[in-house]
């Protein structure tokens, strides 16, 4: 057999030698089940030192501060949804206990901090950070989802009337409707689908909300290029609305012997003015009109809880404060988790942000761009009905004039 050359010879075993060293080298490095620095993750751990001292202590507020819950909630959430995250030692390692895995969950929606950074934290791989916030949100949406924001039935719509008329001074309204921006990092091979009028990457929440700061019904994920009324208008909730069939209760009178008027939903001027959505009317229309603009004062009195909501969820999950580095379909998944949590902590009222306010000017949420659209003759009867209403004794409040006259509503 003619090997050639020395030199040639010498050379393709120094090759070979090199892909054998590659090949151990490589194999080498999938053996290792968890990196050196996470070996300790049990004794250096943050769940193991710094939040087994929370729950040893007996005043719980660093406890709320560090989760954004108590600890009966943390465990009330724990036992719902622990048999679905739980995981099964193996011979190589064992699993991660499935509250230290809703811890993680839990402190990357309160904080927003990285993958990278909540890894070296807890002693965890980055990618198995991932793989936890990804599946706790998940399992959160599909298990207290029903819960907290089940789909409404006639008495639930009547409670939430009956919310809007005692809290807000605005009878026969279904709820506040908004949408907001959702930054995230520009997704691979999007596009312009997701690019929005200022000039960032976002996807759209579109949320209805009770007159106690809850969300009856969220979409997530629509196109930030969308404008609100173009989102409503595919969403399952408009086209529910539309097609009345939402178990919405028949039309009630706003006065005793009244004229029966339908139960409407109440939004910004960047959605259409339908017979069961009033929005506010424009600025070439209450020039000069008091009345006109009282009726967009006590709209925006009734709206502005929406907008309140948005500025405790972000203020409370503190991921809505910064761009989302995640691709667009893991972003539904943890925005429906954050709302469903957010509705759970609502029915608690031990909520206080410290130093935290619900100012969307501080908020990693912002409004969606204005739609213009035709109204109908009969949208526009219904909304004129509304405004003669708040004109009138039996609907007026004592400082609705003074607010207008002061400034309080546009000119």
């Amino acid at each position: 057999m003619d090997l050639g050359s020395s030199d040639e010879y010498e050379e393709e075993i120094e090759e070979a030698c090199v892909a054998i060293m590659c090949i151990e080298a490589h194999c080498k490095r999938r053996s290792v089940w968890v990196h050196e620095i996470n070996l300790n993750r049990e004794n250096d751990g943050e769940y193991h030192t710094l939040i087994k001292i929370l729950e040893k202590e007996e005043n719980s507020d660093r406890f709320h501060m560090y989760f954004r819950m108590s600890k009966n909630q943390f465990n009330y959430l724990h036992d719902l949804i622990k048999d679905k995250i739980r995981k099964i030692d193996s011979k190589f390692r064992r699993a991660i206990g499935t509250k230290e895995r809703l811890a993680v969950c839990l402190r990357f929606l309160a904080t927003g901090n990285s993958f990278r950074s909540l890894g070296f934290s807890y002693k965890m791989g980055f990618s198995t950070v991932r793989s936890i916030i990804y599946e706790v949100c998940e399992v959160i949406g599909k298990m207290l989802g029903p819960i907290v924001m089940p789909p409404p039935t006639e008495e639930t719509w009547r409670t939430i009337t009956e919310g809007y008329k005692n809290i807000w001074n605005f009878p026969n309204c279904l709820g506040a409707l908004d949408g907001k921006h959702i930054n995230i990092r520009c997704p691979i091979n999007s596009g312009s689908d997701f690019y929005n009028y200022k000039g960032n990457y976002s996807i759209v929440l579109l949320a209805l909300v009770d007159a106690n700061y809850k969300f009856i019904a969220i979409d997530v994920g629509s196109y930030g290029r969308n404008s609100d009324g173009v989102i409503f208008s595919n969403s399952q909730l408009g086209k529910s609305l539309a097609s009345k069939s939402m178990n919405v209760p028949h039309d009630k009178p706003l006065v005793e012997g009244g004229e029966a008027l339908p139960l409407v939903i109440v939004g910004d001027e960047a959605f259409p003015l339908k017979n069961y959505l009033l929005r506010p009317y424009s600025r070439q229309n209450i020039a000069g009109n008091e009345a006109n603009k009282i009726f967009n004062y006590r709209l925006s009195r009734a709206r502005r809880v929406v907008e309140n909501a948005f500025g405790i969820l972000s203020a409370r999950w503190r991921i809505f404060l910064r761009y989302m580095e995640v691709q667009p379909d893991k972003v539904d998944t943890i925005v429906l988790a954050s709302c469903c949590l957010h509705n759970l902590l609502c029915d608690n009222r031990d909520f206080e942000p410290e130093n935290d306010h619900f100012n969307q000017a501080e908020s990693g949420l912002y409004n969606l761009g204005r739609l213009r659209q035709n109204y109908t003759q009969q949208a526009m009867y219904v909304r004129d009905k509304f405004k003669d209403y708040f004109m009138s004794e039996a609907g007026s409040v004592p400082w609705q004039v003074e607010r207008v006259r002061r400034g309080r509503q546009n000119m």
